[in-house]
């Protein structure tokens, strides 16, 4: 993909995960703790919260990699480490979703309540899972004819951008 159209691509993704990290998860977050009693959506707040926390892992990522497209100056050693961090941070996170699993069960007497939203939360917890291979390890989302390319090509899946970054500039 040639600069320019990468560098289109990045003006219009970047302010989508922004918002999407900023203001669509939030809100969600917000309104499920409006509508619902806490002991019933104690799983799903947790992946909803990982969530955002992952995409605005994204987001600045994405911000960077428009930077350094665009020859806007940062420190690239500062953002590295704040990414390594962050990945340490997410496995420990992800690595907590069984505990916050069973103490969803224990707050609901250890029996499964239609209130308790418990399918979202496993759905909200995958999801952040997810998000989490698709920046740190695999890209997962293929939006443009040449990730399907590379897909149909290599009969896999392309390393993350991100996940490349690191590697590259391991201390």
């Amino acid at each position: 993909m040639s600069k320019r159209k990468m560098i289109k691509r990045l003006k219009s993704y970047y302010p989508m995960e922004r918002f999407h990290a900023f203001v669509t998860f939030p809100a969600i977050l917000v309104y499920l703790i409006l509508e619902n009693s806490f002991t019933d959506i104690f799983f799903l707040l947790y992946g909803v919260l990982i969530c955002i926390i992952i995409l605005i892992q994204g987001q600045h990522y994405w911000k960077l990699k428009l930077y350094r497209l665009m020859n806007k100056p940062f420190n690239q050693e500062k953002n590295l480490n704040i990414f390594k961090n962050s990945k340490k941070i997410n496995l420990i996170l992800i690595g907590l979703i069984p505990i916050i699993f069973g103490f969803q069960f224990y707050l609901n007497e250890w029996q499964f309540i239609p209130e308790n939203l418990i399918l979202w939360g496993v759905l909200a917890n995958l999801f952040a899972v997810l998000e989490h291979i698709n920046y740190y390890n695999r890209q997962l989302m293929i939006d443009n004819s040449s990730d399907l390319e590379y897909l149909k090509r290599n009969k896999r899946l392309k390393v993350a951008s991100l996940a490349k970054d690191l590697k590259e500039n391991e201390l």
